[in-house]
């Protein structure tokens, strides 16, 4: 635990850096056996040939013996101190019977490569080999990123594309470039024009980073050249991930990370290097963090708003059913790290999704599905109703007609009908009380002595009960 703390405290008085320092990886040096199309450098014995009609800047660095050596028509050689060329008489009795060596055409290498350029977060790590791992659209210089072409070397790149290329800096043979106007005046030297050529110009003096919670590459719009050298290779994890930025699928995981205004970018990528990246079971691993713009979409299809993230992408170079398990380990790591900590380094909360098809999001995926499927559904009956408005008033569509209610009178004038049509109900015959109208004809039952000893008064309804003698209880 006290570790632990130690490295907080070490992540927390780190600078931020305010831009990476890309490095051109290919020279076109004398001394570089991969620059002669035989793979080895010419001896005193060889014929050296460069090609007569393409342009090239050659650095010498030390003395060479020669028996013959045919020039371009446009080209230079820069010699280091002590360098040059002489001829031996008699020849190098080491160099064997003498071959002709040619010298490659560099006209092929291009600016928007990513695997001709190495990145690195200082110029210690740029010397020292310690470079960082980065997607297909940030391994090409930014407009913040410092360029950088070794000291003692030439080179021959082409920058073409639809636009002007701006960057912070450039250092060529040693001397650093921060602004246009001087940079231009390079490139309108005779070493400028034989090592920079294509449609583009690079544009010099660009600020720095200054937003500690990381800037955007701003490569998107050279994407399509930026793709265009690349080549993707095969996968076999089960769902291949497309991170921002890169121009291939890849088998790994992403972690998506929400900041806030007091997340500081360098820190954050030290300390995954420091916690994570460190240990033995990880440090196989390739990680790289960038800020990135994503845009939300409703309902997964409609774009509303763009946002910006820290972007996590790690890839194990394991492959077959091992690729990309390693990467969703450390995911998982990242996440639980954040649930724990994130409120003390300016993170609000971080998700994953990993090649195997698992991500932190699976139960929230579920529930939100359920949300999402209600609220399609809504919107569609809403549609169709609109739809169907729409075609009643152009009158394609008749909506029939509801049959009318019957008045109050008429149910007075039918009170002898039921609810359902039928005749009303009215129980069962009552001998005394119904209407003899209305009471089946049973002999003697409502014969002319019955309805005779039924008598109205004014004090009510009298009747004689036969069950008595005629007794006048009045009396």
């Amino acid at each position: 635990m006290a570790l632990r703390h130690n490295v907080l405290l070490f992540l927390c008085i780190l600078p931020f850096a305010n831009a990476l320092y890309k490095q051109w990886i290919p020279d076109t040096n004398f001394e570089n056996a991969t620059n002669w199309d035989k793979g080895s450098v010419p001896c005193g014995n060889d014929q050296i040939v460069f090609l007569a009609q393409r342009k090239v800047s050659v650095y010498v660095e030390t003395a060479h013996t020669i028996t013959a050596m045919s020039l371009p028509v446009d080209g230079q050689l820069i010699l280091a101190s002590g360098a040059g060329f002489s001829v031996r008489e008699g020849g190098d009795p080491g160099c064997g019977s003498g071959v002709t060596a040619q010298f490659k055409d560099p006209e092929s290498l291009k600016w928007f490569d990513p695997s001709l350029w190495v990145a690195a977060t200082t110029i210690d790590d740029l010397h020292r080999g310690t470079y960082q791992f980065s997607v297909h659209e940030e391994s090409v210089p930014c407009q913040y990123d410092d360029v950088v072409f070794r000291e003692a070397t030439s080179f021959r790149v082409d920058v073409s594309c639809d636009h002007d290329v701006p960057v912070k800096s450039v250092s060529v043979l040693g001397k650093k470039f921060t602004s246009s106007s001087e940079f231009s005046q390079y490139l309108s030297s005779s070493s400028g024009k034989l090592q920079f050529h294509g449609s583009s110009s690079i544009s010099v003096g660009g600020s720095g980073c200054s937003d500690i919670t990381g800037c955007t590459c701003d490569n998107s719009k050279n994407r399509d050249v930026i793709c265009a050298n690349v080549k993707c290779d095969p996968l076999e994890c089960k769902k291949p991930l497309h991170p921002v930025g890169h121009c291939c699928d890849v088998c790994g995981a992403v972690v998506s990370v929400q900041f806030s205004s007091n997340f500081n970018f360098e820190s954050y990528r030290q300390r995954l290097q420091h916690l994570f990246l460190s240990l033995p079971k990880y440090e196989s691993l390739l990680m790289a963090m960038s800020k990135v713009s994503k845009e939300q979409r409703l309902l997964g299809v409609i774009p509303f708003v763009a946002t910006q993230e820290i972007q996590v992408l790690l890839l194990d170079q394991k492959t077959g059913q091992e690729a990309g398990k390693l990467a969703e380990a450390l995911a998982r790591d990242i996440v639980k790290d954040v649930h724990n900590h994130g409120s003390n380094i300016g993170i609000n909360s971080a998700e994953f999704q990993a090649s195997s098809g698992a991500s932190s999001s699976e139960v929230a995926g579920n529930s939100a599905g359920v949300v999402v499927g209600a609220v399609l559904g809504s919107l569609i009956g809403v549609g169709l109703l609109a739809g169907v408005i729409l075609l009643y008033r152009r009158g394609i569509v008749k909506i029939p007609r509801m049959p009318s209610i019957p008045s109050i009178s008429i149910w007075k004038n039918n009170s002898e009908i039921g609810e359902l049509g039928g005749s009303l109900d009215h129980g069962y015959d009552n001998p005394m009380f119904d209407k003899p109208t209305m009471m089946p004809e049973v002999p003697g039952l409502y014969g002319t002595e019955t309805m005779n000893s039924i008598t109205l008064t004014q004090s009510g309804v009298h009747f004689v009960n036969p069950v008595y003698d005629e007794t006048d209880f009045n009396a």
